[in-house]
């Protein structure tokens, strides 16, 4: 059945137990111990007589995972299944107990109900009394996303600090397999024989000026291969000599995060990277040999690319593909201009992108324009802003801590109880003259060194702890970010926009001093928009509720 459909009968005053909906549920405990399986036998038995006693309603056998870890779905089986039966068509309409059943990830659970929804399959999560057929389930599952967001925001601070702590104290990170060095405790010591081809590489590519393609070939030539016994190929080549470890220095903040959800990550400008001279890192060739390489490795590529043909990336933006128009239905396209007040966006039809003026009558459109709209509409629609406040706020509250710190802590302390009594049963076999003084010396040192990591392991799993004590909910503050952020104070919130809208679409009878749009939401409202620019500014004429209404029921 129909997403859009569903939630026209639902605004019609149906309830969902009214609909004719193929109905499963998903149960899943996270351990096998007998309380956990007896809570999934009562899950079971709780969804299926639920089910079944809806006459509307068909039942679809559910779906089950026991003993199964809620932070990843890789080893989920019948999580997995349900997904591509879902897609398949086999059901409308899921029932799981919350949120954190679908992941203990909130981003993840979101990611999954949204994939759901394309595919028209609608999801309640009973204790958190989200229904996703509603039609304010978005709004709510987005601002959530914005949410988790800034936890995991929060989260990348930490293990930043934690980073940064751990090479303020001379601890190597990254690569624990980087060639030329051998890496033991976070220690970089040189790997003399691989060390030698690493020299050989620098000096063929700055002295003798061979590319990276002559250099594997000679290399091969020389009898030198990887440490899996492989040829050096060209990307190989290029790696060694883009790292600045092997002159000495640390390098970091290459990489970007673009999307927490999809954890996608974009390479950063050499100018934004974080470089320095590091004495933990001992140098396998001479600075200026290194930076003479990179120079002429610079000026090779940028060589290269300017005589290669260019390669465009197709970028998503919240109105990509959203607006269409009338007169051919084909989509408008992104377009930047700049003039003298600056850079603008605005979307040009494809038709006339590609044939001019004279094909196609319909005026670009900036994106201006619309955010003007479109917040003027999101105003109207969060009306009963306090109540969504509300129920947020009640999803927050229930989402499970993903951190149990008193059982790192234990675990870390059982540790260091456990090398003590080593180390009391050293002491009696030194004793007892089964050592000799200069072994019990060496093993007890090893065992100091092993307690000393653990005890700042565990002074820093207590000040992670005291950190997310004090990051602990604070209602009051939730309540107005959330009032700000759905009154749109700081303009369109462009997640909202992809999001919410459907698509809008330009009508034959625009010009370019009057424009004239249908605006359709996926929460089912249509809204009809007119307005006139004059002097480069818009001003809206006219902007009306077109949903069509439901029929009077007459008794």
């Amino acid at each position: 059945m129909d997403v859009r459909k569903i939630r026209e009968e639902l605004r019609m005053g149906r309830s969902i137990y009214d609909l004719p909906l193929r109905v499963t549920f998903y149960a899943r405990v996270s351990t096998d111990q007998d309380e956990q399986i007896n809570s999934l036998e009562n899950q079971v038995q709780y969804y299926t007589e639920l089910i079944q006693s809806k006459s509307n309603w068909r039942f679809v056998p559910g779906y089950i995972d026991e003993g199964i870890s809620g932070g990843t779905t890789k080893k989920r089986d019948d999580f997995n299944r349900m997904i591509r039966d879902a897609k398949a068509g086999m059901f409308d309409f899921i029932i799981t107990k919350e949120i954190s059943r679908f992941s203990r990830s909130t981003l993840d659970s979101i990611q999954y109900t949204q994939e759901l929804l394309e595919n028209n399959v609608g999801v309640l999560f009973q204790n958190d009394n989200i229904n996703t057929l509603d039609t304010d389930s978005e709004f709510r599952l987005v601002i959530m996303a914005g949410v988790a967001q800034d936890e995991i925001r929060k989260l990348s601070e930490r293990l930043k600090f934690g980073f940064r702590q751990a090479i303020k104290n001379g601890h190597v990170l990254g690569n624990d397999k980087l060639y030329g060095y051998d890496k033991k405790d976070c220690i970089l010591t040189i790997n003399e024989g691989e060390a030698e081809i690493i020299r050989i590489i620098f000096d063929l590519y700055a002295n003798r000026k061979l590319g990276t393609r002559s250099i594997s070939k000679k290399l091969t030539e020389m009898g030198y291969t990887s440490r899996e016994g492989n040829a050096f190929n060209t990307l190989t080549i290029r790696h060694i000599l883009e790292n600045p470890k092997y002159k000495g220095w640390y390098c970091g903040n290459k990489t970007s995060s673009l999307d927490y959800r999809t954890k996608k990550k974009a390479f950063l400008d050499e100018s934004e990277w974080v470089m320095y001279p590091d004495p933990s890192i001992p140098a396998i060739v001479p600075e200026e040999l290194w930076d003479r390489a990179n120079a002429l490795y610079k000026k090779r590529r940028e060589e290269t690319m300017s005589h290669s043909s260019g390669v465009s990336f197709q970028n998503r933006y919240p109105y990509s593909a959203k607006i269409i128009c009338e007169e051919h239905n084909t989509t408008f396209h992104r377009q930047v201009l700049e003039n003298k007040k600056g850079k603008q966006e605005v979307w040009q039809c494809k038709v006339y992108r590609t044939h001019g003026r004279a094909a196609c009558s319909a005026p670009q459109i900036r994106s201006s324009e619309l955010d003007l709209i479109l917040s003027q509409i999101f105003t109207e629609l969060m009306k009963d802003k306090n109540a969504i406040i509300d129920s947020l706020v009640t999803v927050l509250r229930s989402v499970p801590k993903e951190v149990d710190y008193g059982k790192l802590r234990s675990r870390v302390q059982e540790q260091i109880d456990e090398v003590a009594c080593k180390k009391d049963r050293l002491l009696d076999l030194s004793i007892a003259g089964a050592l000799t003084v200069e072994e019990f010396k060496q093993r007890n040192d090893a065992f100091n060194v092993q307690i000393c990591q653990l005890e700042t392991q565990l002074a820093a799993i207590r000040q992670e702890e005291e950190k997310c004590a004090d990051s602990n909910l604070n209602i009051a503050e939730i309540r107005r970010v959330l009032d700000k952020e759905l009154r749109f104070e700081g303009g369109i919130n462009t997640a909202l926009v992809a999001s919410i809208l459907d698509k809008i679409v330009v009508k034959k009878e625009s010009t370019k001093e009057k424009i004239h749009l249908d605006v359709y939401l996926k929460l089912g409202q249509q809204y009809e928009a007119v307005y006139a620019m004059k002097k480069g500014s818009a001003s809206i004429i006219r902007l009306r509720n077109t949903t069509p209404r439901p029929p009077i029921r007459r008794i």
